[in-house]
């Protein structure tokens, strides 16, 4: 039997925007904005950027959801106001050094979507690491229309995800993907009926918090980048990578269970 979500203490309690609870290795973020379909603000960015910097050593996986009917409808235009090139370039790294706790942390996130996915909210989602979707999403990019540009990460992350193309006629156009569409353009990994998205994303936080932490800080922190390399620069990145991951010794005991026969096989779920 799991132990319950127990509500945060302490700093994280402190957060106003952000509402977080610890169970067991996992811990569930909750964007807390519901009144404005928890569109992000400075403060928000910040408390999200300072939670995933101080998540306890227990915590191997992260839940990542928002309060109400919506899980982030973008940035908060009401705080854009006029700023200059030096500024908007400054409030545009803020984002990136955020999202990139979120991505490039210590621990995999498992975001939870439901209702609007817009804007900034989708940029946030991209910075996961599994996305569970539910019914109800919707994905939208409608700077375009605003007279603005991405600047959370959304135009070096979308991309890697939907493709140049689709990111292109999000923006252009001002076109929305549903949940399905969202789903086949690999926005979300998994698509379950509304309500069930939580379920579904602490079944697979669970799973994931019990693989070995090097691992799983592999697999976060080497992929992207191979993925960005020549072919050779990356397999040499790889063997580096595949020797220091196994020789890691959580790796060689559960190696040892594998071939002693006391771990399950792979089978077809």
């Amino acid at each position: 039997m799991t132990t319950p979500f127990m509500a945060a203490t302490g700093f994280f309690a402190e957060m106003d925007f952000l509402k977080v609870e610890f169970s067991e290795s996992v811990s569930h973020v909750r964007l807390n904005r519901p009144s404005k379909r928890n569109a992000i603000n400075d403060a928000m960015i910040l408390q999200l950027q300072a939670c995933m910097l101080n998540l306890p050593d227990t915590v191997r996986c992260v839940i990542l959801s928002g309060e109400g009917v919506h899980f982030c409808a973008g940035l908060d235009l009401s705080e854009l106001g006029e700023r200059s090139a030096g500024e908007g370039v400054m409030h545009s790294r803020m984002w990136h050094a955020a999202l990139d706790t979120v991505q490039l942390g210590r621990v995999p996130v498992v975001a939870v979507l439901h209702g609007a996915v817009i804007g900034g909210g989708l940029e946030l989602a991209s910075a996961a690491h599994i996305r569970v979707a539910e019914a109800s999403t919707y994905y939208g990019l409608p700077e375009g229309q605003r007279g603005i540009f991405v600047g959370g990460g959304g135009s070096v992350r979308v991309p890697r995800l939907a493709g140049v193309a689709c990111m292109t006629d999000m923006m252009l156009t001002g076109r929305v993907l549903d949940a399905e569409e969202g789903h086949r353009r690999g926005l979300a990994q998994y698509t379950v009926p509304d309500g069930k998205g939580f379920k579904e994303a602490l079944k697979l936080a669970r799973k994931i918090a019990t693989n070995s932490p090097l691992s799983n800080f592999a697999v976060m922190h080497a992929l992207p980048r191979i993925a960005d390399l020549s072919q050779s620069d990356g397999l040499f990145m790889e063997s580096l990578m595949a020797g220091i991951a196994q020789d890691d010794d959580t790796a060689k005991e559960r190696m040892r269970d594998f071939l002693e026969k006391r771990a399950g096989k792979v089978t077809k779920s």
